[in-house]
């Protein structure tokens, strides 16, 4: 079994009994009433557990008006530490942010880090790519590992590379000593050693930084490549910093297709962010659908009311998996609409969404906005 499949239990099984229930389901996709009971006593158990532990969303329930749900916005968490759990129990902590700008501090228990990897074992292993007897050759497109980096991202890839066998690693943002630099010849040349080997090729991280490699490959003549069957994409973190020279997901796909051979249903974006750790994974439609273990919502912008499908507002995402700190139901700052299982046709019958950009201007910078500006005068 693979280690992130393995049995995690709630910090308290008394307390917590409908959390761990939820979390255990198998299933990344069930759906139906009975589930969605589970999941509002799993609610319920969680937001009584922060209000136990933590003075904040104690006093955060109490002024939230009966039969609302109390939310926290993610920009809280660039300004602010507040766990429900005793320092001495941080098992992780990981930062939002680059090395300048506000940072989001998330700290995590062994349970909530591990149920969180666990949910993207499952998912993984339903889209059958844990390949235990298969090694890969992995061009990880975010932050070399340094001594003292803490970035969600960082560690997401890294922790993605358990799902196949590591045959060869090459990092797009190399460590230099004194932060790091993306590596466009690098990563060309890396590719190009991939295509020579048989095994298959995982590529992982900032679409972005995908993006202008292929356009450097153009640039310098490189034909197309052949990656070994079995090659796969799985792209994170968005265009944050590059709106204006972002593509879309079709031309973006179709060039990776073209330049790398890479089918398309081998291509997927996720979405996730370290305040909210619930993997969100596109099916092979390239819909983002909302897993068992979270729910999605979409609010307006002016009111924070509830929208209904196909309006764009704030995403709302909620989830009870976290007992570490209260970011159970956390707003995000990106706009986002919803649409019902159905109209996909993928066969996955939970909700799924769009991200449509950040709304408004922010100073706030992520670590897409970080990784960004080392790409400057690079493509």
């Amino acid at each position: 079994m693979n280690p992130h499949l393995a049995p995690v239990t709630v910090p308290d099984p008394g307390l917590l009994p409908r959390v761990q229930e939820l979390c255990d389901l198998a299933d990344p996709y069930a759906h139906g009433p009975a589930v969605d009971e589970l999941f509002e006593a799993a609610m319920a158990e969680i937001d009584a557990w922060h209000a136990e532990r933590s003075p904040f969303f104690r006093s955060l329930r109490e002024r939230t008006p009966a039969g609302q749900r109390p939310l926290v916005h993610a920009n809280f968490f660039k300004r602010h530490e507040v766990l429900s759990i005793p320092r001495e129990s941080v098992h992780l902590h990981l930062t939002s942010s680059g090395t300048t700008g506000q940072k989001s501090q998330m700290f995590f228990d062994e349970w909530t880090i591990r149920s969180a990897q666990r949910m993207v074992a499952r998912i993984f292993e339903r889209n059958g790519w844990i390949t235990p007897g298969q090694d890969a050759n992995y061009l990880l497109y975010s932050y070399e590992p340094a001594a003292g980096l803490k970035l969600g991202t960082s560690f997401t890839d890294n922790y993605l590379c358990d799902f196949a066998p590591v045959r060869q690693v090459a990092y797009a943002l190399r460590h230099t000593g004194n932060g790091h630099d993306f590596d466009p010849f690098g990563c060309v040349e890396a590719l190009r050693r991939f295509a020579e080997d048989d095994a298959p090729v995982r590529i992982l991280g900032f679409p972005a930084f995908l993006w202008f490699t292929l356009e450097r490959m153009r640039a310098m003549g490189v034909e197309p490549l052949r990656l070994p069957e079995g090659s796969l994409v799985v792209l994170g973190g968005g265009w944050k910093g590059h709106t204006d020279r972002q593509i879309g997901k079709d031309e973006l796909y179709a060039r990776v297709t073209e330049q790398l051979g890479i089918p398309s249903d081998r291509i997927r974006d996720t979405f996730g962010s370290v305040e909210h750790c619930v993997p969100y994974t596109e099916c092979e439609r390239h819909h983002l659908h909302v897993p068992v273990w979270s729910r999605v919502f979409i609010r307006s912008t002016r009111t924070l009311e509830e929208l209904p499908y196909g309006e764009r507002g704030y995403l709302h995402l909620v989830s009870p998996y976290i007992t570490s700190v209260p970011a159970q139901s956390v707003l995000m700052g990106d706009l986002a609409s919803r649409r019902p299982g159905a109209e996909c046709g993928c066969g996955l019958e939970t909700d799924w969404f769009t991200i449509h950009g950040r709304a408004g201007v922010s100073r706030n910078r992520s670590c897409a906005v970080a990784a960004a500006e080392l790409m400057k005068g690079m493509s």
